[in-house]
């Protein structure tokens, strides 16, 4: 089926099933961020709530795009990314998969919100890490600046949820004169109207957050072991004619043949050198053909690795001061390289679908657990109205705008980290229970490691046995 043989195939088949579920792992162990002050606030009833939750997940991986997958997908080496041997790609993406549930699934069940974000990126990295161990002409596996400009995004945003939050607390206190939403809210009654559409409206807005950037981290999953394993449909997208390439090559080629290289060093000479071959085998690959559907499988994986070297190489050369390059240029060459990117970052629409499917379902199951640590164990006090609108409201915001970035960010870490603030806004940093902190904490710790541990063990094993 598809030219594939029976055993590739069943593989295949396993390892979408498997991006699913991480997706739907992703999304009960997502769900208690949402939901959890709305129901602790005596908002919405538990089941209300994760019911839209879960329609609000479904509806933001559409509107997420397509960047934060492709962030993702791009930690991977290139040579990773290209290689014609099957079996070596499904050895990447079950270590990928496994290490990601094996972690998402052992931190859900001692109710400790974890991040699925740096699960996925941590077995990522540790795939990249143990690549030059398999390809010893791959020594710089990972992409550190990709790799260091998620690092800061999922490092910073749950700063910013804490600070945020303190502050919007401060402004409640200041200018809102009701000390009803200040206080624990009473048992089987709803808050004022006001402040329970601000709840229902944030916990919407956290979903919908949520759904577009978690719900972009399945897609890349999948695109990954669908490129990996069908280049022949997938490692292109086929629905561009390659030869419309063609101009942005040339405006590329116009511009760095400009650059004066006797003011260049060795290294910057060399990411010209190369920048000009991967330009010329480009245009011999858009000259020669006019759609892209019908390249052999071997000539896309190609194109696809000269078009994502080709990115690098051009960005490196953007970064590096000695390079002179006027503004004016500098503005055509991202206008090119953006032009090229819908050759390689994109995804059908039944992809989407699938995730889309898969968060919004997960998001209605198993989200009692972690409710319960955010609802109550996080602070000595009970939930109050101003400390879940004004955690709900930042962690929408701070995603949101993350997601506009292309970056990925963790939803449980910003809103935890919110929740938090609220606590310490109201009576100090004494008002936060000390050893849920320091497990949640322990626990933001440990994951990147522990999934790049199990990640790069998993890669290793499953290529010595491919």
């Amino acid at each position: 089926m598809f030219g594939l043989e029976l055993g590739v195939f069943t593989l295949l088949i396993i390892c979408l099933l498997a991006a699913c579920a991480f997706e739907f792992v992703n999304g009960f162990h997502d769900t208690a961020n949402a939901v959890a002050t709305v129901i602790y606030t005596n908002s919405l009833k538990p089941w209300h709530a994760v019911i839209l939750s879960g329609i609000c997940n479904f509806i933001g991986v559409f509107l997420g795009g397509i960047g934060v997958a492709m962030g993702i997908v791009k930690l991977l080496p290139t040579e990773a990314l290209v290689d014609p041997n099957l079996y070596h790609n499904i050895a990447l993406v079950m270590a990928l998969l496994l290490s990601a549930i094996i972690w998402n699934l052992g931190t859900w069940y001692f109710g400790l919100p974890s991040s699925s974000s740096h699960t996925l990126i941590g077995s990522i990295l540790g795939v990249g890490l143990a690549f030059p161990f398999i390809d010893e002409k791959s020594p710089t596996a990972v992409d550190y600046t990709k790799a260091y400009e998620i690092g800061a995004s999922l490092v910073i945003s749950p700063l910013v949820g804490f600070s945020l939050t303190i502050f919007l607390m401060f402004v409640l206190k200041k200018f809102v004169d009701r000390d009803d939403i200040f206080k624990e809210p009473k048992k089987g009654k709803h808050p004022p109207f006001w402040i329970r559409s601000i709840l229902v409206a944030t916990c919407t807005g956290v979903s919908l957050s949520h759904g577009a950037n978690d719900g972009q981290k399945g897609v890349g999953l999948m695109m990954l072991i669908l490129i990996g394993i069908m280049p022949a449909y997938f490692a292109l997208n086929t629905a561009k004619p390659i030869n419309i390439t063609l101009p942005h090559i040339n405006n590329i080629e116009h511009v760095l043949a400009k650059v004066d290289t006797n003011l260049l060093g060795v290294k910057e000479k060399s990411t010209i050198e190369s920048s000009f071959g991967y330009l010329s085998k480009l245009r011999n690959a858009a000259e020669s053909s006019r759609l892209t559907k019908e390249l052999t499988a071997a000539k896309k994986l190609e194109i696809r690795g000269l078009l994502i070297r080709l990115n690098k190489s051009v960005t490196i050369l953007q970064k590096s001061q000695n390079v002179a390059i006027s503004i004016s240029d500098r503005k055509l060459l991202n206008v090119s390289l953006d032009g090229l990117k819908p050759h390689t970052d994109y995804s059908p629409f039944w992809v989407t679908l699938l995730i889309s499917i898969s968060l919004g379902l997960g998001t209605m199951i198993g989200w009692k657990r972690i409710v319960k640590t955010l609802g109550e164990k996080i602070g000595k006090e009970h939930l109050t109205y101003a400390q879940g609108a004004s955690s709900e409201l930042v962690a929408a915001s701070t995603i949101a705008f993350s997601t506009y970035l292309s970056l990925p960010v963790s939803t449980t870490h910003v809103l935890s980290s919110g929740i938090a603030g609220s606590m310490v806004a109201s009576k100090g940093v004494k008002n936060l229970r000390k050893d849920t902190v320091k497990n949640i904490l322990l626990a933001w710790l440990l994951t990147l490691p522990a999934s790049m541990i199990i990640a790069g063990t998993l890669f290793i094993l499953f290529r010595s046995l491919m």
